[in-house]
């Protein structure tokens, strides 16, 4: 048996990463991190990516794709009120422009992948002393994070997991599994294109539940007749999207995410052309 220990945060990168794993036949356990986030409806949207392929999976008629995964939200109560970033609640406005520039630092978590990493070790090696087997960590960083996230880093990586063997008996039992360490956002969107066809998956229904925008826009429904009362929106100008805008345009197919601004909803074209602008302008 294959298995993984995935950090889902409901992104683009590591719902990809959780395809990757189905497509080579892993069975996966999920864990998504509560930590305070401004942007937390990626924990609805994780969720809701793992629901649809669990369905998905049982519905299958062929033996060899299976979409079983376990999945659980890990609350971190009360850390945020003590971490300096904007991506907590309570910290500074999230930062608008390219993810190359300086001012993106703002939205570093202090040792955020060192938190999630020894959460998901302790998980992987409790799975592989239990059942015998070897057991993956997974992580959707790529290269795109090494100039602003240092714990996205090939060194700090080693130098985790070196940590983790020193720390544990039967350390060895737990592999670090990093596909995308060396690529870029668009290499993650074709993976996960190639990977929505291996699995036979609709991929505009994979992707529209992800988030990947650090200033996600509530937008209330006005029909007072509904229980729902309203619409996550992505928004277009914040780093995080504007990278992933980029990898669509690059991949030439739009994104099934909704977008807004401060005025509403926007047409996917809107939203592609502020990002073609930030581009021309980088």
């Amino acid at each position: 048996m294959k298995r993984a220990v995935l950090s889902l945060s409901g992104g683009m990168d590591s719902s990809t990463v959780l395809l990757h794993l189905l497509a080579n036949g892993y069975k996966v356990t999920a864990l998504s991190f509560d930590y305070g986030q401004k942007h937390n409806v990626e924990l609805e949207r994780a969720q809701q990516l793992v629901d649809y392929l669990n369905n998905k999976g049982q519905k299958t008629k062929n033996p060899y794709i299976k979409h079983d995964i376990t999945y659980q939200v890990i609350k971190l109560d009360g850390l945020s009120t003590l971490l300096n970033s904007a991506l907590v609640e309570g910290g500074d406005e999230v930062p608008e422009g390219h993810y190359e520039n300086d001012n993106m630092k703002a939205t570093v978590v202090p040792n955020r992948n060192k938190i999630f990493s020894s959460i998901i070790q302790s998980v992987a090696l409790s799975i592989a002393t239990e059942t015998g087997d070897e057991v993956k960590i997974a992580m959707g960083i790529h290269a795109g994070d090494h100039e602003i996230y240092p714990d996205c880093r090939q060194e700090f990586r080693d130098a985790d997991y070196n940590a983790f063997l020193e720390g544990n008996w039967e350390g060895d039992k737990v592999k670090i599994y990093t596909p995308y360490l060396n690529g870029d956002k668009f290499d993650i969107l074709k993976d996960g294109e190639s990977c929505c066809e291996c699995l036979g998956l609709d991929f505009d229904e994979v992707y529209k539940r992800t988030n990947t925008s650090y200033k996600p826009i509530f937008i209330e429904n006005p029909n007072e007749y509904s229980d729902e009362k309203g619409i996550w929106y992505s928004d277009y100008k914040s780093a995080s999207s504007v990278e992933r805008i980029e990898s669509f345009i690059k991949l030439g197919r739009p994104d099934p995410v909704e977008y807004a601004n401060e005025k509403g909803p926007v047409d996917y074209e809107v939203a592609k052309a502020h990002v073609e602008q930030v581009l021309a302008e980088h």
